[in-house]
């Protein structure tokens, strides 16, 4: 999947390649150019902080974790008998040939031909506009993104013609690339799908994006942040519909011992799933790898540990549960990733 993907997105000339690094720091060329700022004054820039430590990531992972199965805390350290049904359900996949892709949305039948469209520098904005307009779904993504801050229109847009050379080629395939990934949340969902996914989701498209960020000023490549960004939960929402299958909704979730078992699994499962899709080798390595930030790990594991944790940072901030012991965390961060947090604090819903 992942050399589909890579082939239908990116144009075929060597001299895109500039372009495209560019392009994948941001949407907006304001956030690139400042975080392009930041690394042209590093020589003069005070002395580095700190650096993130590995109890500030910890600390924040677990009131994330907590926060997704309810943010009162569980009365127990240890796993219930429910709990201990869903974890062998989890070790039996992880262990089988089953790497759990199945439980994930495939593409739409519209999205690859819009890819395809898209790979061409002198695309066709009629012909993208009548094949968008196939899908109810993407026809109002675009016209909501056209309409966003980010393109910030003189007046709105109404047609699906307008909204696709407003977004341009660029836009269209972030957006696009993101809705093929996104994860099918409705009625027929059980209860931790329906409430837990949309906060994963939320969370793996600002990873994602402040990944291609943190990628662009150092020289990694920038698409292949942004999929590790984005695909770093699938195997966590896949377990979700494992909870459901076994807890059916009825039985209390998110006890310690459960939740630092469920990420495990879940990060197997979702560097699996990425192989499964032929995701380049460095994509399912830097997932791996967030097991433990403290050994050596790789470029693109670092990038990731990193969008992992501002993209956290900033959805307890928006949550109001960033304790007091963490209000400091900004004296650690670079000048980058402080630019980088600014970016998601100033995005609105609907860019997304």
């Amino acid at each position: 999947m992942y050399a589909w993907l890579r082939r239908l997105i990116s144009p075929s000339s060597a001299r895109s390649a500039p372009r495209r690094a560019r392009a994948a720091a941001h949407d907006t060329q304001s956030a690139q150019a400042a975080v392009n700022g930041a690394t042209a004054a590093a020589p003069t820039a005070p002395a580095k902080p700190q650096g993130i430590t590995w109890q500030q990531r910890n600390d924040i992972n677990a009131i994330y974790i907590d926060g997704l199965f309810g943010g009162e805390g569980h009365p127990s350290l240890i796993a219930s008998q429910s709990e201990k049904d869903i974890l062998a359900v989890l070790d039996k996949m992880v262990k089988s040939n089953q790497s759990g892709g199945n439980l994930v949305r495939r593409m739409p039948g519209v999205i690859p031909q819009l890819l395809q469209s898209l790979r061409s520098d002198n695309f066709s904005g009629a012909q993208l506009a009548r094949k968008i307009s196939h899908d109810v779904v993407l026809v109002a993504a675009v016209i909501r993104m056209a309409n966003s801050s980010y393109c910030n229109p003189a007046k709105p847009i109404n047609s699906i013609e307008h909204a696709v050379l407003v977004l341009g080629q660029n836009g269209l395939r972030q957006l696009i690339t993101s809705m093929a990934f996104k994860p099918i949340i409705d009625m027929q969902s059980g209860h931790y799908t329906k409430h837990i996914a949309p906060q994963l989701w939320e969370q793996s498209v600002k990873c994602a994006m402040t990944a291609r960020m943190l990628a662009a000023s150092q020289r990694i490549e920038p698409f292949e942040a942004f999929l590790a960004g984005l695909i770093q939960n699938v195997g966590l929402i896949v377990s979700l519909r494992v909870i459901d299958q076994v807890a059916n909704g009825k039985q209390v979730i998110g006890s310690e011992s459960f939740c630092i078992a469920l990420i495990e699994y879940a990060r197997t499962l979702s560097a699996s799933i990425g192989r499964e899709w032929n995701f380049p080798d460095s994509v399912t390595q830097a997932i791996l790898e967030q097991a433990d930030t403290r050994a050596g790990i790789s470029g693109m594991g670092k990038i990731l540990a990193t969008g992992d944790y501002l993209s956290k940072i900033h959805m307890l901030e928006k949550q109001e549960r960033l304790p007091e012991h963490l209000a400091d965390y900004g004296a650690n961060l670079s000048e980058i990733e402080l630019i980088c947090l600014d970016v998601l604090r100033n995005l609105k819903e609907d860019e997304i």
